[in-house]
């Protein structure tokens, strides 16, 4: 039995659709639903994403599965307004999604979607080049009008998400370190290039230099094939962890957090650390 042999789920989107669809009823459905634009819902796609990433990363499955269906209304939001609006359907967003799919994994399915019969054994690197040149063979001939050779990449994205992909792209042409100790050299430098603005008294060239440091870093996460945006997520938590973990150390030894000195709160944060080492 394979995985495409278990129940289809479409029982279940199609009275989520129905739903959706008595929402924004003229007449009868919710003055609010019916109010909503591509637009105005947007921020909220983006923010039902991040929140399905949050319970990934907590472990915490019952939330994952209430932030999904969260994250499912919005793609069934979105599928409303443009069938309303005469532009797709809900069907065209599954078969387009199904046809990438299937064109983008050759090792996996022939040109109908079935199974292969045999596979020759694939590791992620050879996969990931293997639907990277699918991916370039779609886009032969769709060259962007303005002549962008970084077409495609959405601006709403994170910005060290964003870094990444307009550097795997020009990656693409070529554009790009060979070994990972140069992208390093190339972060010093951005170093250097900050503290150099510093000595000059500038905020613009700092904000501009501290800019470039980022994006070299980065460049540096992809060459190690590191997501530098969870990276950050990841060390955001871990200095939240330690800060509270330092505030309740000060506060177990009768200093509270507001009154103790930079001295004692450094004291206590390297005791944090050193006992997450142990």
């Amino acid at each position: 039995m394979s995985a495409s042999d278990t129940a289809e789920p479409a029982s279940g989107i199609l009275k989520l659709f129905r739903l959706m669809a008595d929402l924004r009823d003229p007449e009868r459905g919710c003055a609010w639903d019916r109010a909503q634009t591509f637009s105005t819902i947007a921020p909220y796609t983006i923010e039902e994403a991040y929140e399905v990433a949050d319970a990934i990363t907590r472990g915490d499955h019952l939330d994952l599965q209430q932030e999904l269906g969260d994250l499912l209304l919005q793609v069934v939001f979105h599928a409303r307004i443009a069938e309303e609006a005469g532009l797709f359907r809900f069907e065209d967003v599954v078969e387009a999604v199904v046809g990438k799919l299937i064109r983008r994994h050759p090792h996996v399915f022939d040109a109908d979607g079935r199974l292969l019969a045999e596979q020759a054994p694939q590791d992620e690197e050879t996969v990931g080049k293997i639907w990277e040149q699918a991916k370039a063979r779609e886009q032969e001939g769709q060259g962007d009008p303005s002549g962008n050779p970084l077409s495609g990449i959405a601006r709403s994205l994170p910005a060290l998400m964003r870094a990444e992909k307009l550097s795997r792209k020009a990656a693409g042409y070529g554009f790009d370190w060979p070994e990972p100790r140069e992208v390093l050299a190339k972060v010093r430098e951005e170093l250097d290039e900050i503290e150099e603005a510093m000595g000059m008294g500038d905020p613009a060239k700092i904000d501009e230099e501290i800019g470039d440091l980022l994006f070299s870093v980065a460049n540096l996460g992809r060459h190690f094939g590191i997501k530098t945006e969870y990276s950050l997520s990841k060390g955001n938590d871990k200095f939240e962890r330690r800060f509270l973990a330092m505030a309740d150390k000060l506060r177990a030894e009768g200093r509270p957090l507001e009154e103790a000195d930079l001295a004692a709160m450094e004291a206590a944060w390297q005791t944090v650390k050193r006992d997450e080492a142990t």
